[in-house]
Parts: C-alpha cells; sequence; structure tokens
C-alpha cells in the first residue's frame, strides 16, 4: 500500500469531526482537508490576538513517573500514558490509559476496571499491528507502531507511539522506543507541538539517536521521560542545548494552548523530573 492510499485509507475511518487533524502534516498531501493554524500565525488571518486569546483551549500536561503523563482537557477526559496499574491514579481514575509492553513498567495485564478505555500499543493476538483511533468529547487519540527489540528476535509492531490531538496542539508520546524514525514515521506522525521523549539512552533508544530524532521533529516542547538518574537527563540536554532552549518551570504541571507555545523549540523540565540543579 502506498503512503497516499494509506493516509486516505486512515482519514475515511476518522470520526467527521476529527478530518481537520491539527497534526497538518500527516494529511497534507491529500485534497480537501483544512489545516489548522499553529502558533503566531493564529493571529494573522482574520481574528485578533485578543479575541482568539478569548475563546483558546488548553491541556493540562503533569509528569507523573518514568514514562507516565498525566493529560487532562477542558471536557475532564483523563488520560495516563505507560499505565502499569500504580501509577497516574492520584486519586482520579484516568479515562483512558495507554500502555507500551517492553517490560512491567510500562503495562499492566489487570487495569482498573473503571478505566473507560485501555489502549494497547501492541496487538495481543499478533495478527498485525495495534491501530487505535479514538475520539472523545475534544481528543483525539490514535497511534503510529514501531518494533522493539526481543530475547534474540526483533517483535515487529510491539510498541506505540501515541498521539494526542487537543486543545489545537498535538502530543506525541515516544512509548518504549528502540529504533530511528524512518520517513514513513514521520509522515504518520504529523507535527508534534508538543514530545514526550525517553532519555535514558540505554533500553530505549540511545542518546544520540535520540537527539537526532527530537532535532528533526523540532517541537516546541519537549518532555523527557524515562531518565535513570541525573546522569542521563544530563547527557541529552547537553546534546539538546545547542537548537533547544532548557527551562525549568518549577511546577509539576504545565497548562498549554496555541497561545502559549514557546517561540522557540524548548525542552522543559517539570519539578518532579529528575535534574541536577539550574539548567538556564
Amino acid at each position: 500500500m502506498t503512503c497516499r492510499l494509506f493516509l486516505a485509507t486512515v482519514l475515511l475511518l476518522l470520526p467527521a469531526p476529527a478530518l481537520a487533524s491539527i497534526c497538518h502534516a500527516f494529511v497534507r498531501d491529500v485534497p480537501g482537508v483544512q489545516f489548522a493554524q499553529l502558533g503566531p500565525q493564529i493571529a494573522t488571518d482574520g481574528p485578533t490576538l485578543a479575541s482568539a486569546a478569548s475563546r483558546a483551549q488548553s491541556v493540562s500536561i503533569e509528569y507523573v513517573t518514568h514514562s507516565s503523563y498525566r493529560i487532562i482537557t477542558e471536557a475532564g477526559i483523563v488520560v495516563v500514558t505507560d499505565y502499569f496499574g500504580a501509577n497516574g491514579s492520584g486519586g482520579i481514575i484516568p479515562t483512558v490509559v495507554t500502555m507500551n509492553n517492553a517490560h512491567e513498567t510500562h503495562f499492566t495485564d489487570f487495569p482498573d476496571p473503571a478505566i473507560e478505555h485501555v489502549l494497547r500499543g501492541w496487538n495481543p493476538l499478533g495478527d498485525g499491528p495495534a491501530k487505535h483511533m479514538l475520539e472523545l468529547e475534544d481528543i483525539v487519540i490514535r497511534n503510529v507502531t514501531t518494533d522493539i527489540r526481543g530475547w534474540g528476535e526483533a517483535r515487529v509492531d510491539g510498541n506505540s507511539i501515541f498521539v494526542f490531538e487537543v486543545a489545537g496542539i498535538c502530543i506525541g508520546h515516544l512509548g518504549h522506543l528502540h529504533h530511528l524514525l524512518d520517513d514513513s514515521h514521520y509522515t504518520m506522525l504529523g507535527k508534534l507541538d508538543v514530545v514526550m521523549a525517553p532519555v535514558d539512552g540505554t533500553y530505549t533508544v540511545d542518546t544520540d539517536d535520540m537527539i537526532t530524532m527530537m532535532k528533526r521533529l523540532k517541537s516546541r516542547i519537549v518532555l523527557p521521560m524515562h531518565a535513570f538518574g541525573p546522569g542521563s537527563m544530563r547527557i541529552f540536554l547537553d546534546g539538546m542545548s545547542d537548537a533547544f532552549r532548557i527551562v525549568e518551570t518549577g511546577e509539576k504541571v504545565i497548562e498549554v494552548s496555541l497561545l502559549n507555545l514557546p517561540q522557540e523549540p524548548t525542552v522543559m523540565l517539570l519539578s518532579n523530573h529528575i535534574t541536577t540543579g539550574s539548567f538556564d
């Protein structure tokens, strides 16, 4: 199947409101699709910046632990990434959890039955890749599969990069990524405004490769995860500092909208990330 045919097929499966994908690279070559305006462009076509700001949506992002982030939308949809049972509750039952099964701190076989949607990044039946396209209230969640290392043999489509389209922005969680992305992955992902990237440099992809991918994506916000101590975090930050601002937010949670995306690519460290002092 050609890339164009694949994308057109996916679009036909999308619910109608999701057709105007905010990850506009994902549908760039498909005729008749409306592309969202990103970042500062929001004020250049019609409405003033003030009027746009008055109705701008935002999304809350909190680092929980390991590879888990909690995403809360304005409609009250709660998503926890790489959920393994003990993480992400904080007294709140998630609406959606995503999981990857590289090892046990990224999934559970026994999710809380109160969770409405459990999205596994692999296909338990083994008859093809996992395929998710979920629209809830003000969020669309989809996945792009990648391969993971196995015991002696690679597991094809064993990991998923989950993409969350919400509040006019596109958020990507790379999961337990084990290899460089190729052109087809970038095409399917589209433009990621926010990306959650593993930075351990060992169990996932090595640090140089992760930095290469971050510099190609050029996301406005990079949120590190899966750091195995200050050392791996420092190596990642040092490698990113020539092309990205490094900012410690001092907060556990950030509210992200089209209007407050940084003007330049930025690595943001939340207060509960592993850090080794000031990186300003």
